[in-house]
């Protein structure tokens, strides 16, 4: 379409030279929303049970606490469709298993016995899932009551004070200047999700490079109406 070179003559497709969202824990921001599962990761491995459960809504950083923890604990991965026999056996040598994503489809046997090797072996297991273990639908009794024994700490979806603070940091690691008054625009008008965040900052950095422009509110109007769209084109 020619409207678009029209409108953005000098645009140019930028290099993505980004840099992703930093991962170590001297990068959290903690707040209100997240400061629980924040502490728990930071006790490790002095849990109270062996077996603990992060629980909170998609973009709420989940995933980001349980890299974290992962690389801490030199954790292994399982996959909660499908739980093998090396995730149990590393759990029953006392090493640490993160089973990430426990939504729909359970391997519930599988799940018991890694739960099981952790108790017995001196293990750790972290799961991760939007949901309580009592809104699985585990049809096992005997994991039921596995997990009616594990610690469970709720992560909250991201408050005002957090997004602020993470918008900015993504824009300070692309080495991007934004004034405060577009960075209040940008987190009152985004879902509440740190997955939307950067998706919005990397978005921004993409227009604001290929136009030679500054990032400004005009700007982050756009590509935020863009997003809640559900378009892929920034408009480049």
């Amino acid at each position: 379409m020619s409207a678009m070179t029209d409108e953005h003559p000098s645009a140019q497709l930028p290099l993505d030279l980004a840099r992703g969202p930093g991962m170590s824990r001297d990068e959290l921001v903690v707040t209100g929303a997240n400061a629980a599962a924040i502490a728990l990761i930071d006790r490790w491995p002095d849990w109270q049970t062996p077996v603990v459960v992060l629980a909170g809504p998609a973009g709420s950083g989940k995933s980001h606490l349980a890299a974290i923890w992962t690389e801490a604990a030199h954790a292994s991965a399982a996959d909660p469709r499908r739980i093998g026999s090396d995730a149990i056996a590393v759990a029953a040598s006392g090493g640490a298993v993160l089973v990430d994503g426990v939504e729909g489809l359970i391997d519930e046997t599988g799940l018991f016995h890694l739960i099981n090797a952790a108790r017995e072996g001196g293990g750790h297991v972290l799961l991760t899932s939007r949901r309580f273990p009592a809104a699985w639908g585990v049809s096992l009794p005997d994991l039921a009551s596995r997990l009616k024994a594990a610690t469970i700490v709720e992560i909250a979806e991201p408050d005002d004070l957090l997004l602020t603070a993470v918008v900015t940091k993504l824009f300070a690691d692309r080495q991007v200047q934004v004034e405060p008054h577009v960075v209040s625009y940008i987190v009152n008008r985004i879902e509440r999700s740190l997955s939307t965040a950067m998706n919005v900052v990397e978005r921004l950095d993409q227009a604001a490079l290929s136009r030679k422009t500054r990032i400004t509110r005009a700007l982050a109007a756009e590509i935020i109406g863009a997003v809640d769209a559900g378009q892929g084109d920034l408009g480049l």
